[in-house]
Protein backbone atom coordinates (compact mmCIF):
# COMPACT_ATOMS: atom_id res chain seq x y z
CA UNK A 1 0.00 0.00 0.00
CA UNK A 2 1.37 3.36 -0.99
CA UNK A 3 2.09 5.83 1.76
CA UNK A 4 -0.09 8.90 1.78
CA UNK A 5 1.57 11.95 0.32
CA UNK A 6 1.96 14.82 2.77
CA UNK A 7 -0.82 17.36 2.55
CA UNK A 8 0.05 20.68 0.98
CA UNK A 9 -0.49 23.60 3.35
CA UNK A 10 -3.83 25.22 2.60
CA UNK A 11 -3.31 28.63 1.02
CA UNK A 12 -5.24 31.36 2.75
CA UNK A 13 -7.60 33.48 0.71
CA UNK A 14 -5.85 36.77 -0.13
CA UNK A 15 -7.54 39.87 1.25
CA UNK A 16 -7.76 43.46 0.07
CA UNK A 17 -8.48 46.60 2.09
CA UNK A 18 -8.65 50.25 1.06
CA UNK A 19 -8.07 52.11 4.31
CA UNK A 20 -6.06 54.84 5.97
CA UNK A 21 -2.85 52.99 6.83
CA UNK A 22 -1.81 54.68 10.04
CA UNK A 23 1.93 54.10 9.99
CA UNK A 24 1.88 56.12 6.75
CA UNK A 25 -1.26 58.18 7.47
CA UNK A 26 -2.20 57.60 3.83
CA UNK A 27 -5.18 56.02 2.09
CA UNK A 28 -3.72 52.84 0.65
CA UNK A 29 -4.69 49.58 -0.96
CA UNK A 30 -3.46 46.98 1.49
CA UNK A 31 -3.25 43.29 0.57
CA UNK A 32 -2.89 40.36 2.95
CA UNK A 33 -1.39 37.41 1.14
CA UNK A 34 -1.01 34.56 3.58
CA UNK A 35 1.02 35.71 6.57
CA UNK A 36 2.26 38.77 4.72
CA UNK A 37 1.10 42.31 4.07
CA UNK A 38 1.95 43.95 0.78
CA UNK A 39 0.94 47.09 -1.06
CA UNK A 40 1.30 45.41 -4.43
CA UNK A 41 -1.93 44.04 -5.99
CA UNK A 42 -2.61 40.36 -5.35
CA UNK A 43 -4.77 38.65 -8.01
CA UNK A 44 -8.06 37.28 -6.67
CA UNK A 45 -7.91 39.15 -3.38
CA UNK A 46 -11.31 39.59 -1.75
CA UNK A 47 -12.13 43.12 -0.61
CA UNK A 48 -13.01 43.09 3.09
CA UNK A 49 -12.82 46.81 3.95
CA UNK A 50 -13.29 49.97 1.91
CA UNK A 51 -12.94 52.54 4.68
CA UNK A 52 -11.60 52.93 8.18
CA UNK A 53 -8.23 53.27 9.86
CA UNK A 54 -5.86 50.30 9.98
CA UNK A 55 -2.70 49.51 11.91
CA UNK A 56 -0.61 46.34 12.35
CA UNK A 57 -2.33 45.35 15.61
CA UNK A 58 -1.76 46.49 19.18
CA UNK A 59 1.11 45.23 21.33
CA UNK A 60 0.90 44.48 25.05
CA UNK A 61 4.57 44.70 26.00
CA UNK A 62 4.05 43.68 29.63
CA UNK A 63 1.56 40.83 29.88
CA UNK A 64 1.45 37.49 31.71
CA UNK A 65 -0.53 34.73 30.03
CA UNK A 66 1.19 32.26 32.37
CA UNK A 67 -0.47 33.72 35.48
CA UNK A 68 -4.13 33.47 36.49
CA UNK A 69 -6.12 35.18 39.21
CA UNK A 70 -4.81 34.69 42.72
CA UNK A 71 -2.19 35.31 41.45
CA UNK A 72 -1.38 31.68 40.68
CA UNK A 73 0.48 29.94 37.87
CA UNK A 74 -1.68 28.59 35.08
CA UNK A 75 -1.99 24.82 35.00
CA UNK A 76 -2.42 24.08 31.30
CA UNK A 77 -1.74 25.28 27.79
CA UNK A 78 -5.48 25.80 27.37
CA UNK A 79 -5.46 28.35 30.18
CA UNK A 80 -2.59 30.27 28.57
CA UNK A 81 -4.32 30.06 25.21
CA UNK A 82 -7.57 31.39 26.67
CA UNK A 83 -5.88 34.38 28.30
CA UNK A 84 -4.01 35.21 25.10
CA UNK A 85 -7.23 34.98 23.11
CA UNK A 86 -8.88 37.46 25.48
CA UNK A 87 -6.17 39.98 24.61
CA UNK A 88 -6.24 39.09 20.93
CA UNK A 89 -9.96 39.73 20.65
CA UNK A 90 -9.39 43.36 21.69
CA UNK A 91 -6.89 43.88 18.87
CA UNK A 92 -3.68 42.90 20.71
CA UNK A 93 -1.86 40.85 18.10
CA UNK A 94 1.57 40.73 19.77
CA UNK A 95 2.44 40.05 23.41
CA UNK A 96 5.70 40.25 25.27
CA UNK A 97 5.05 37.93 28.21
CA UNK A 98 7.08 39.51 30.99
CA UNK A 99 7.63 36.33 32.97
CA UNK A 100 5.74 33.07 33.34
CA UNK A 101 6.08 30.31 35.95
CA UNK A 102 4.53 27.93 33.41
CA UNK A 103 6.43 27.28 30.15
CA UNK A 104 4.37 27.22 26.96
CA UNK A 105 6.75 27.23 23.95
CA UNK A 106 4.23 25.05 22.07
CA UNK A 107 1.96 28.06 21.64
CA UNK A 108 4.53 30.19 19.82
CA UNK A 109 3.41 30.37 16.20
CA UNK A 110 0.12 28.56 16.76
CA UNK A 111 -2.75 29.60 14.49
CA UNK A 112 -4.98 32.08 16.27
CA UNK A 113 -2.33 33.05 18.81
CA UNK A 114 -0.91 36.56 19.00
CA UNK A 115 2.79 36.84 18.24
CA UNK A 116 4.41 35.70 21.48
CA UNK A 117 7.73 36.91 22.85
CA UNK A 118 8.44 35.10 26.11
CA UNK A 119 10.76 36.22 28.88
CA UNK A 120 11.03 32.82 30.57
CA UNK A 121 10.56 32.55 34.34
CA UNK A 122 11.18 35.78 36.21
CA UNK A 123 13.99 35.75 38.77
CA UNK A 124 13.20 37.08 42.25
CA UNK A 125 14.82 37.12 45.68
CA UNK A 126 13.84 34.35 48.08
CA UNK A 127 10.72 35.18 50.11
CA UNK A 128 10.60 38.61 48.46
CA UNK A 129 7.97 38.17 45.76
CA UNK A 130 4.51 36.79 45.00
CA UNK A 131 4.45 33.24 46.31
CA UNK A 132 4.75 30.60 43.60
CA UNK A 133 5.13 33.11 40.76
CA UNK A 134 8.83 33.96 40.51
CA UNK A 135 11.81 31.63 40.49
CA UNK A 136 13.17 32.60 43.91
CA UNK A 137 16.94 32.71 44.32
CA UNK A 138 19.51 33.46 46.97
CA UNK A 139 21.99 36.19 46.03
CA UNK A 140 24.70 33.73 45.02
CA UNK A 141 22.25 31.99 42.64
CA UNK A 142 20.70 34.99 40.89
CA UNK A 143 23.33 35.71 38.22
CA UNK A 144 23.49 32.16 36.89
CA UNK A 145 19.72 31.76 37.13
CA UNK A 146 19.04 34.79 34.93
CA UNK A 147 21.66 33.64 32.43
CA UNK A 148 19.91 30.24 32.22
CA UNK A 149 16.55 31.90 31.57
CA UNK A 150 18.12 33.70 28.61
CA UNK A 151 18.13 30.34 26.82
CA UNK A 152 14.52 29.47 27.66
CA UNK A 153 12.58 32.45 26.34
CA UNK A 154 12.35 34.33 23.08
CA UNK A 155 15.17 36.81 23.52
CA UNK A 156 14.04 38.42 26.78
CA UNK A 157 14.46 37.72 30.50
CA UNK A 158 12.71 39.26 33.50
CA UNK A 159 14.35 40.26 36.78
CA UNK A 160 12.46 41.45 39.85
CA UNK A 161 14.57 44.39 40.96
CA UNK A 162 12.77 45.30 44.17
CA UNK A 163 9.92 44.35 46.47
CA UNK A 164 8.84 45.04 50.03
CA UNK A 165 11.52 44.16 52.59
CA UNK A 166 9.50 43.25 55.67
CA UNK A 167 12.47 43.68 57.97
CA UNK A 168 12.92 47.27 56.77
CA UNK A 169 9.21 47.91 56.44
CA UNK A 170 9.59 49.48 53.00
CA UNK A 171 10.51 48.87 49.38
CA UNK A 172 14.10 47.79 48.90
CA UNK A 173 16.22 46.31 46.09
CA UNK A 174 15.91 42.55 45.76
CA UNK A 175 19.67 42.13 45.58
CA UNK A 176 22.76 44.23 46.19
CA UNK A 177 23.71 46.55 43.30
CA UNK A 178 26.62 44.37 42.22
CA UNK A 179 24.32 41.33 41.94
CA UNK A 180 21.68 43.21 39.93
CA UNK A 181 24.36 44.56 37.62
CA UNK A 182 26.10 41.21 37.16
CA UNK A 183 22.79 39.44 36.47
CA UNK A 184 21.84 41.97 33.79
CA UNK A 185 25.23 41.68 32.12
CA UNK A 186 25.21 37.87 32.29
CA UNK A 187 21.86 37.62 30.52
CA UNK A 188 22.92 40.16 27.90
CA UNK A 189 26.10 38.16 27.30
CA UNK A 190 23.84 35.20 26.46
CA UNK A 191 22.10 37.32 23.83
CA UNK A 192 18.99 38.23 25.78
CA UNK A 193 17.48 41.60 26.53
CA UNK A 194 16.64 42.30 30.15
CA UNK A 195 13.40 43.71 31.55
CA UNK A 196 13.48 44.69 35.23
CA UNK A 197 10.50 45.17 37.53
CA UNK A 198 11.15 48.15 39.74
CA UNK A 199 9.07 50.46 41.90
CA UNK A 200 11.71 52.02 44.16
CA UNK A 201 14.07 54.91 43.53
CA UNK A 202 17.17 52.98 44.56
CA UNK A 203 16.63 49.91 42.38
CA UNK A 204 15.71 51.77 39.20
CA UNK A 205 18.81 53.98 39.47
CA UNK A 206 20.96 50.85 39.74
CA UNK A 207 19.49 49.02 36.74
CA UNK A 208 19.57 52.09 34.50
CA UNK A 209 23.23 52.56 35.35
CA UNK A 210 23.79 48.87 34.58
CA UNK A 211 22.33 49.31 31.09
CA UNK A 212 19.09 47.37 31.40
CA UNK A 213 17.02 47.11 28.20
CA UNK A 214 13.63 48.02 29.63
CA UNK A 215 12.33 49.40 32.91
CA UNK A 216 9.00 47.90 33.92
CA UNK A 217 6.74 50.23 35.97
CA UNK A 218 9.55 52.63 36.94
CA UNK A 219 7.61 54.62 39.54
CA UNK A 220 10.84 55.65 41.28
CA UNK A 221 12.49 57.20 38.21
CA UNK A 222 14.22 60.47 39.03
CA UNK A 223 14.50 63.25 36.41
CA UNK A 224 18.29 62.92 36.18
CA UNK A 225 17.94 59.33 34.93
CA UNK A 226 15.74 60.14 31.96
CA UNK A 227 18.37 61.64 29.68
CA UNK A 228 20.58 58.60 30.31
CA UNK A 229 17.72 56.28 29.41
CA UNK A 230 17.03 58.22 26.23
CA UNK A 231 20.70 58.21 25.21
CA UNK A 232 20.98 54.46 25.74
CA UNK A 233 17.60 53.60 24.24
CA UNK A 234 16.36 52.10 27.52
CA UNK A 235 12.60 51.70 27.23
CA UNK A 236 9.94 52.42 29.85
CA UNK A 237 6.83 50.24 30.04
CA UNK A 238 4.87 52.09 32.74
CA UNK A 239 1.85 49.78 33.22
CA UNK A 240 -0.28 52.64 34.50
CA UNK A 241 -3.20 50.30 35.16
CA UNK A 242 -1.03 48.46 37.67
CA UNK A 243 0.04 51.68 39.39
CA UNK A 244 -3.64 52.62 39.82
CA UNK A 245 -3.85 49.73 42.34
CA UNK A 246 -1.23 51.23 44.68
CA UNK A 247 -3.83 52.84 46.96
CA UNK A 248 -5.40 49.43 47.59
CA UNK A 249 -1.98 47.89 48.21
CA UNK A 250 -1.18 50.69 50.65
CA UNK A 251 -4.48 50.30 52.49
CA UNK A 252 -3.70 46.63 53.10
CA UNK A 253 -0.26 47.53 54.49
CA UNK A 254 -1.18 50.52 56.69
CA UNK A 255 -1.16 48.67 60.01
CA UNK A 256 1.95 46.47 59.69
CA UNK A 257 4.03 48.51 57.23
CA UNK A 258 3.00 52.19 57.42
CA UNK A 259 6.23 53.47 55.86
CA UNK A 260 5.78 51.18 52.87
CA UNK A 261 2.13 52.20 52.55
CA UNK A 262 3.03 55.90 52.54
CA UNK A 263 5.80 55.27 49.99
CA UNK A 264 3.43 53.46 47.62
CA UNK A 265 0.90 56.29 47.80
CA UNK A 266 3.56 58.88 47.03
CA UNK A 267 4.85 56.85 44.09
CA UNK A 268 1.35 56.58 42.64
CA UNK A 269 0.65 60.27 43.06
CA UNK A 270 3.78 61.36 41.22
CA UNK A 271 3.76 58.72 38.52
CA UNK A 272 1.85 60.53 35.74
CA UNK A 273 4.49 63.28 35.85
CA UNK A 274 7.26 60.66 35.71
CA UNK A 275 5.79 59.10 32.55
CA UNK A 276 5.23 62.49 30.94
CA UNK A 277 8.78 63.59 31.74
CA UNK A 278 10.17 60.34 30.31
CA UNK A 279 8.30 60.84 27.06
CA UNK A 280 9.41 64.49 26.82
CA UNK A 281 13.04 63.41 27.39
CA UNK A 282 12.86 61.03 24.43
CA UNK A 283 12.65 57.79 26.41
CA UNK A 284 10.87 55.11 24.33
CA UNK A 285 7.56 54.51 26.15
CA UNK A 286 5.47 51.44 25.27
CA UNK A 287 2.11 50.06 26.28
CA UNK A 288 1.93 47.31 28.88
CA UNK A 289 -1.02 46.34 31.05
CA UNK A 290 0.61 43.84 33.46
CA UNK A 291 -2.36 41.57 32.76
CA UNK A 292 -2.31 38.40 34.83
CA UNK A 293 -3.05 37.89 38.49
CA UNK A 294 -4.39 41.19 39.79
CA UNK A 295 -4.95 42.89 36.42
CA UNK A 296 -7.51 41.55 33.96
CA UNK A 297 -6.61 40.70 30.39
CA UNK A 298 -8.01 42.68 27.50
CA UNK A 299 -7.32 46.18 28.89
CA UNK A 300 -4.91 47.59 26.32
CA UNK A 301 -7.35 50.35 25.34
CA UNK A 302 -7.63 51.40 28.98
CA UNK A 303 -3.86 51.64 29.28
CA UNK A 304 -3.84 53.79 26.15
CA UNK A 305 -6.40 56.09 27.76
CA UNK A 306 -4.29 56.47 30.92
CA UNK A 307 -1.13 57.22 28.94
CA UNK A 308 -3.01 60.02 27.22
CA UNK A 309 -5.30 61.42 29.92
CA UNK A 310 -3.07 61.01 32.98
CA UNK A 311 0.44 61.21 31.56
CA UNK A 312 -0.46 63.71 28.86
CA UNK A 313 1.14 61.85 25.95
CA UNK A 314 -0.55 62.94 22.70
CA UNK A 315 -3.04 60.38 21.41
CA UNK A 316 -1.20 59.97 18.10
CA UNK A 317 2.00 59.06 19.96
CA UNK A 318 0.10 56.66 22.21
CA UNK A 319 -1.30 54.84 19.17
CA UNK A 320 2.15 54.59 17.57
CA UNK A 321 3.74 53.36 20.82
CA UNK A 322 0.97 50.79 21.23
CA UNK A 323 1.37 49.41 17.71
CA UNK A 324 4.02 49.76 15.02
CA UNK A 325 6.73 51.33 17.17
CA UNK A 326 6.41 48.53 19.71
CA UNK A 327 6.48 45.88 17.00
CA UNK A 328 9.66 47.43 15.60
CA UNK A 329 11.18 47.54 19.11
CA UNK A 330 10.44 43.85 19.65
CA UNK A 331 11.94 42.90 16.30
CA UNK A 332 8.75 41.83 14.54
CA UNK A 333 8.95 42.07 10.74
CA UNK A 334 6.96 44.95 9.28
CA UNK A 335 5.18 42.83 6.66
CA UNK A 336 3.54 40.20 8.88
CA UNK A 337 -0.08 39.43 8.04
CA UNK A 338 -1.57 41.18 11.06
CA UNK A 339 -3.85 44.21 11.12
CA UNK A 340 -6.74 45.80 12.96
CA UNK A 341 -9.24 48.17 11.38
CA UNK A 342 -11.21 50.79 13.31
CA UNK A 343 -14.19 52.69 11.94
CA UNK A 344 -12.94 55.89 13.64
CA UNK A 345 -9.45 57.34 13.85
CA UNK A 346 -8.02 56.28 17.25
CA UNK A 347 -5.60 59.20 17.11
CA UNK A 348 -8.57 61.56 17.27
CA UNK A 349 -10.52 59.47 19.79
CA UNK A 350 -8.70 56.75 21.72
CA UNK A 351 -12.06 55.22 22.64
CA UNK A 352 -12.09 53.86 19.08
CA UNK A 353 -9.40 51.39 20.20
CA UNK A 354 -12.09 49.64 22.26
CA UNK A 355 -14.07 48.77 19.13
CA UNK A 356 -12.05 47.00 16.43
CA UNK A 357 -14.21 46.45 13.35
CA UNK A 358 -11.90 43.95 11.64
CA UNK A 359 -9.09 41.81 13.03
CA UNK A 360 -6.72 39.83 10.80
CA UNK A 361 -4.04 37.68 12.43
CA UNK A 362 -1.54 35.56 10.51
CA UNK A 363 -3.59 36.24 7.38
CA UNK A 364 -6.86 34.94 8.83
CA UNK A 365 -9.93 37.04 9.60
CA UNK A 366 -10.82 36.67 13.27
CA UNK A 367 -13.42 39.43 13.44
CA UNK A 368 -15.24 41.13 10.60
CA UNK A 369 -17.85 43.91 10.40
CA UNK A 370 -21.40 42.85 11.13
Amino acid sequence: MNALAPLEPQRLEPLHLRVVWLPDDTVRDVYVDGDRITFEPVPGARTVATNGFALPGLVDAHCHIGIRRGPKPIESLDQARGLAHTDRDTGVLAIRDAGSPYPYPELVGEDGMPRLIRAGHHIAASRRYLRGIGLECEPHEAVAALARQAKLGDGWVKLVGDWIDRDKGDLAPSFEPEILTAAIHAAQAEGAKVAVHTFSEEAVACVVEAGVDSVEHGTGLAPDLLDRMAERGIALVPTMINIETFDDIAAGADVKFPRYADHMRRLKQGFPEVVRAAWEAGVPVYLGTDAGGGIDHGLAAEEMRLLHEKAGIPAADVVAAASWRAREWLGLPTDLGDLVVYERDPRADLAAAREPALIVLRGRILKSPK
